[in-house]
């Protein structure tokens, strides 16, 4: 509807330019916002008082000469102007009616648009390292971005999406060689576990794999190599140099075909149930992008080859560093440490890259808030590397903390182990949490309430959604009747109370409610909408009987319900969230 007015206001200044009433041809675009009272109409205007100046007008005078040109458009039941010229437009009943006949016509894809004009968006969200399952926080950017995705797509752009594997590097081994250890102890052998070691029952688990499949054959006596070792933290030593000797020795004990197969075993076992966990919470993606392909491709060396040559790179302390202070961030980064190793930043370069090279005419990354020290230093690469950075998103999601009631919930034990984003979908299900952790804007803190969301009263959102639209089919039900969609031009007279007017108007704001919220990454506006939705359908039904005996107002009401019904559904499916016909 605003994109009708503001059309109209155009053809309007057109017109009064052609009569010689103003001076010039109006080349802007008209602001057109939903009036918060309905006693000054549905929509207003500030455009007399905006361009009333350029032409020599006081705003009043160009207010008059549009609202007597718009008050002869079909779109408008009338045009007022207001204070000291705001343009109101009260929109004819007829079109408010007409939203129904669009929303029954289109069904599934009302609100859907080809403003993307098949544009193509890489979007990579998630992207935890494979070194332990999916946490809360992993999910509220899991929840995010696949409904990101979705506005995307119901906005004509087409979304690749993927999941950025760090399947290289310490961290990764730090992972095998923690598997190895609880393996030598499932051998029956003693040895005090490194104290930055990966903890998790998850590494019994695995270890307990690996020696069903391998009994003892990787056994190996740390008496053999416990004296050789430098002291751990808790022993006044340093912690990162007796992980990184200990991965050394497992490397060393069972060498490249053994140390291999704690690796892969690891890696793939936790890679597995992260996909499980995200494919359960409806969250799937086009590629899974390994780390490791960087370098058995080259990519890397490839991209260091070029900073060395754009004079980007410079040596110190046996170290390559990337001079990225001189393009924006706070100190230069080493890209290969002294011993000829890349860093995880030097892959990351080779990536988004090979990001680049594809062609997408958008690419989005969407990271944990505490990774917004790293967004200067992948600029910073990409300039250097004579890419165009702007085509770069970097979106940020704060973490989210839990409640039960007013409580707030321990979210990791002291093993590290974080509450799980598998523990909390088996609590509140994946349509609470998918709804809940969208309700605010993602650079926000997110209070969630574990209680709240498994209530089944209207003080949970996502219920009072969920319970407008199961209202609605058992009303449906209840008529037994079909609807008869040649009537409709009759809804204009049978529709007539104001709170048939407000559904159909809110009806009307769903497709620029879609548009807005992907121009803006915002979600929570789909969430906040349907809550308004629902609140209208609401208020409707407790004052409203629908099953008249009216045969032609029974219909009428039965197709505002029933068009209310698809904008609800419309709406959580773009959110993730079932509409469920019972409740």
């Amino acid at each position: 509807m605003k994109e009708q007015i503001i059309q109209a206001i155009a053809e309007a200044m057109q017109q009064l330019s052609s009569d010689g009433k103003i001076q010039g041809e109006f080349t802007g675009e008209a602001q057109v916002t939903r009036c918060k009272d309905p006693t000054h109409g549905d929509y207003a205007s500030n455009i007399a008082m905006a361009y009333a100046k350029k032409i020599s007008l006081a705003p009043r005078q160009l207010a008059e000469l549009l609202s007597d040109q718009l008050n002869t458009h079909k779109l408008f039941e009338k045009v007022e102007i207001a204070g000291p010229g705001f343009i109101n437009f009260f929109i004819a009943q007829k079109n408010h009616t007409r939203v129904i006949n669009n929303i029954l016509s289109e069904k599934n894809n009302f609100g859907n648009n080809k403003d993307g004009h098949g544009q193509s968006i890489q979007l990579e969200y998630v992207s935890a390292n494979p070194t332990g399952p999916l946490h809360v926080g992993h999910g509220r950017g899991a929840a995010y971005g696949a409904t990101l995705a979705n506005l995307y797509k119901a906005n004509g752009y087409q979304v690749h999406r993927e999941y950025y594997v760090n399947d290289a590097g310490r961290q990764m081994d730090i992972l095998a060689t923690s598997v190895w250890l609880r393996y030598l102890e499932l051998c029956g052998t003693e040895f005090t576990f490194p104290s930055n070691a990966y903890k998790g029952d998850y590494i019994w688990d695995i270890a307990a794999t690996a020696h069903r499949t391998h009994a003892n054959k990787y056994l190996v006596d740390p008496a053999s190599f416990r004296e050789t070792l430098p002291k751990d933290e808790p022993e006044g030593g340093d912690k990162e140099a007796y992980i990184d000797a200990l991965i050394a020795v497992a490397k060393d004990k069972l060498g490249p075909q053994g140390y291999t197969a704690f690796f892969d075993l690891a890696i793939d076992t936790i890679l597995t149930d992260i996909k499980d966990d995200l494919h359960l919470f409806g969250v799937d993606y086009e590629q899974w992008y390994s780390e490791r392909s960087l370098f058995k491709s080259n990519k890397i060396d490839n991209v260091i080859e070029k900073l060395k040559a754009s004079n980007h790179v410079y040596e110190k302390n046996g170290a390559l560093w990337f001079a990225s202070s001189k393009l924006g961030d706070e100190k230069d980064r080493v890209v290969v440490r002294d011993n000829g190793q890349p860093t995880y930043f030097a892959s990351d370069i080779a990536y988004h890259v090979d990001k680049f090279s594809q062609g997408y005419s958008k690419i989005i990354n969407i990271w944990g808030a505490d990774h917004h020290g790293y967004i200067a230093r992948v600029r910073a690469a990409l300039k250097a590397l004579d890419l165009d950075d702007s085509k770069l998103d970097i979106l940020l999601v704060q973490f989210a903390n839990l409640y039960r009631g007013n409580v707030k919930q321990q979210m990791s034990t002291r093993s590290g182990e974080f509450v799980t984003l598998r523990a909390l979908r088996k609590e509140v299900g994946s349509d609470a949490a998918r709804f809940f952790y969208v309700m605010r804007k993602s650079e926000q803190h997110l209070d969630f309430d574990l209680e709240l969301a498994t209530s089944t009263s209207n003080e949970n959102p996502m219920y009072y959604v969920q319970y407008a639209h199961a209202r609605i089919c058992s009303v449906l039900r209840q008529s037994e009747q079909a609807l008869n969609r040649e009537s409709l031009d009759d809804l204009e007279n049978l529709l007539s109370q104001d709170s048939e007017h407000s559904l159909m108007q809110k009806l009307t704001d769903y497709p620029e409610l879609i548009a807005t919220s992907c121009k803006k990454q915002s979600p929570h506006l789909v969430v906040n909408y349907l809550r308004e939705l629902a609140q209208k359908f609401h208020g409707y039904y407790n004052e409203t009987q629908f099953l008249v005996d009216s045969q032609e107002l029974r219909n009428a009401r039965l197709l505002l319900i029933e068009s209310t019904r698809q904008v609800l559904a419309n709406g959580l499916t773009i959110l993730g969230v079932n509409a469920p016909d019972k409740m």
